[in-house]
C-alpha cells in the first residue's frame, strides 16, 4: 500500500502564488508516475499535472487550463511531488489531490490517492 500526504493549500488572492507537497509513504519504490488533481464544487474531478518517474526530472504533462502557470517537480529520494501554481485564478479554486499510480502493465495501474487540500483563490 502506498499513503499520500498533502500539504500547502490556503487562500490566496488572484494573480498570486501557491506551493502544494505531497509525500508518499509505504511500498514507494513501486510507484510510477505521480500527479495532481482537482475537484472543485459541482465538477468531476480533472487532472492538473503529472510526472513521470524516469530519470532525475521525469516527463511532464498540464492539462492547458494550467500550462504556463503550473510547474509539476518530483523528487525521487524524498517520495515527494510539488505543484507550484502561479497566476491562480479563482476558477483554480478547488481541492487537490495528490495522485500515485502503480502499473502493473502498460494499461492496468492502481491509483493511490491523498486526502485532498483545499486551494481558494479569490477575486
Amino acid at each position: 500500500q502506498v499513503q499520500l500526504v498533502e500539504s500547502g493549500g490556503g487562500l490566496v488572492q488572484a494573480g498570486e502564488s501557491l506551493s502544494l507537497s505531497c509525500v508518499a509513504s509505504g511500498v514507494t519504490f513501486s510507484i510510477n508516475n505521480m500527479g495532481w488533481y482537482r475537484q472543485a464544487p459541482g465538477k468531476q474531478r480533472e487532472l492538473v499535472a503529472t510526472i513521470t518517474s524516469g530519470g532525475s526530472t521525469g516527463s511532464t504533462s498540464y492539462a492547458d487550463s494550467v500550462k504556463g502557470r503550473f510547474t509539476i517537480s518530483r523528487d525521487n529520494t524524498k517520495n515527494a511531488v510539488y505543484l507550484q501554481m502561479a497566476s491562480l485564478k479563482p476558477e483554480d479554486t478547488a481541492v487537490y489531490y495528490c495522485n500515485a499510480k502503480r502499473y502493473y502493465t502498460s494499461t492496468i495501474f492502481t491509483n493511490y490517492w491523498g486526502q485532498g487540500t483545499q486551494v481558494t483563490v479569490s477575486s
